[in-house]
């Protein structure tokens, strides 16, 4: 049976204890694990992380992508007063594309080689609405238009290939927002791209939304591409989140190793640039064998300060460190604040 409720009783998507794993011949891989977050109407959550963190998974799984034959998933998901992982296949594929809609990381393999980019918007709406093929081809040369597609009368008309990286991830941009959906997952919509049609297509996001009132899930391991763009930060890590905070606490006030790690890494043009960055040391766990304590431990600087060795063998609880901002970390709240403004210190440049 469906679940509802009134959409003012939680925040328009709400993912609650969330977990996500795949059987396979070497174990079971344990991509998500307990994830919750939430995102209110209108705004952007930006899940930050690094390769193989669960963030893709999280997103197909909101998305409804997830094979329940070949994964385990558990957990809530609510959008706007709806429940979606108990909705049955043809009702959560009604509700792609016309009130979630995804922007993959590849538009090459997004989009159909053999078909006109035209064509493929045109079908995305008549998927969804009763429209007519004229109609839905001037809405499509509209969209098209609108996310700033150059000479689109000629361009409606032409092939995948014929197009450049960035004008491609437009025309992915123009078919996941042409049915007005409620949520767009944007998923690394700039890996591929240089970094001028990167702030391009990002600022480009940003516009849509406020004109649309669009909310937007933005997922990237790049925290240095958020800052501008994003209203909330959720950093996961191991298949979990990590910490979470609006983005100017994320930045100014970081407390996870881990958040620090990235921050660290990320290149500063605002102060005289070292000799080398300063990495995370190590690798991401295996989603096979992830640690039995704290996912991050084994990389961890500062492991060594919790005393009784709790980061060895108990996991620690997301916990608010200060009004909506949770951190998940063993370190007392003090030496973790204590631990960032030194570390900050150092990435702006200033004496010690």
């Amino acid at each position: 049976m469906m679940r509802t409720s009134r959409s003012l009783d939680r925040p328009f998507l709400s993912v609650t204890d969330l977990s996500v794993a795949f059987p396979t011949e070497d174990g079971l891989v344990q991509a998500v694990d307990g994830v919750s977050l939430s995102v209110e109407r209108g705004k952007t959550l930006a899940i930050v992380g690094e390769s193989g963190s669960g963030k893709s998974v999280t997103a197909q799984a909101i998305m409804g992508l997830i094979n329940r034959n070949a994964a385990k998933v558990s957990g809530e998901i609510w959008l706007d007063g709806q429940e979606l992982l108990g909705l049955p296949q043809h009702e959560m594929q009604a509700l792609m594309g016309s009130q979630i809609a995804m922007i993959f990381q590849d538009p090459m393999s997004s989009l159909h080689p053999f078909y006109r980019i035209g064509d493929q918007i045109t079908e995305a709406i008549r998927a969804h609405r009763k429209v007519g093929a004229a109609a839905a081809r001037r809405e499509t040369i509209e969209m098209l238009r609108h996310v700033g597609i150059p000479a689109v009368e000629r361009r409606v008309d032409a092939y995948p290939h014929q197009l450049s990286g960035g004008m491609r991830q437009r025309v992915m941009i123009a078919m996941a927002l042409i049915n007005s959906p409620a949520l767009l997952i944007a998923d690394e919509p700039s890996t591929a791209l240089d970094v001028t049609v990167q702030a391009q297509i990002l600022e480009l996001i940003s516009r849509l939304q406020a004109e649309f009132g669009t909310t937007v899930i933005l997922i990237t391991h790049d925290l240095g591409i958020v800052a501008d763009v994003a209203d909330d930060v959720a950093v996961m890590y191991g298949g979990r989140i990590v910490e979470v905070a609006p983005t100017t606490v994320l930045y100014d006030r970081p407390e996870m190793p881990y958040t620090l790690g990235l921050l660290s890494s990320v290149p500063r043009m605002d102060r005289e640039l070292p000799e080398r960055l300063d990495p995370i040391r190590g690798n991401p766990p295996s989603p096979i064998r992830l640690p039995k304590g704290c996912v991050f431990q084994p990389r961890c600087d500062y492991s060594d300060r919790v005393r009784g060795g709790a980061c060895l063998t108990v996991r620690p609880d997301l916990l608010p460190s200060e009004p909506d901002h949770l951190v998940r970390c063993h370190l007392p709240v003090d030496e973790r604040q204590t631990i960032s403004r030194d570390v900050l210190r150092v990435l702006s440049g200033a004496p010690q």
